[in-house]
């Protein structure tokens, strides 16, 4: 694992927020993001990542919506790890780009700590505007986030259950 994986997996440890990889030095075009090298082992595709994420990003809204915090909380760890995987596993990441998510995923996480909806609300919003701006800095501003209208997922029950 190189030394940069080392430096994104301790500011994930040690801090609420996803941490930073090292900068390539190579400009952002779809051809300069490559998996990290690997003896051997899976690794996903970018886009496989990406999209795991963007469930969790729909859960996270609908969880928080409706006021499961419980499920909000497991949501926004899912979607921060997944962001790490996509940092530790792909060079070309610019290092900014990892870390200038790091505000709008603390301000979710205190906002679920809080159980405030309408901080919960702006949270996300900005957590969905630092989606857009690591898109457009890596050449793929084609791809456009928005907080979702109608959850896809009529087989999972949001509101919290009944104790």
């Amino acid at each position: 694992m190189r030394s940069s994986a080392y430096i994104v997996a301790f500011l994930i440890c040690f801090s609420l927020p996803p941490g930073a990889l090292a900068q390539s030095g190579r400009s952002n075009t779809q051809s300069d993001v490559h998996p990290a090298p690997s003896a051997e082992q899976y690794v996903p595709l970018l886009g496989d990542i990406m999209n795991a994420v963007q469930t969790r990003h729909m859960k996270l809204w609908f969880a928080g919506k409706a006021l499961n915090w419980e499920l909000a909380t497991y949501e926004l760890r899912q979607l921060k790890a997944g962001l790490l995987e996509a940092a530790v596993m792909y060079d070309g990441i610019p290092v900014t780009n990892a870390t200038i998510m790091t505000s709008p995923v603390q301000s979710v996480a205190e906002a679920i700590d809080a159980k405030d909806s309408k901080r919960f609300a702006k949270a996300v919003g900005e957590l969905t505007e630092g989606c857009n701006g690591c898109h457009k800095s890596m050449a793929r501003g084609f791809i456009v986030m928005k907080l979702p209208k109608g959850s896809p997922f009529g087989n999972q029950v949001f509101p919290a259950p009944r104790q």
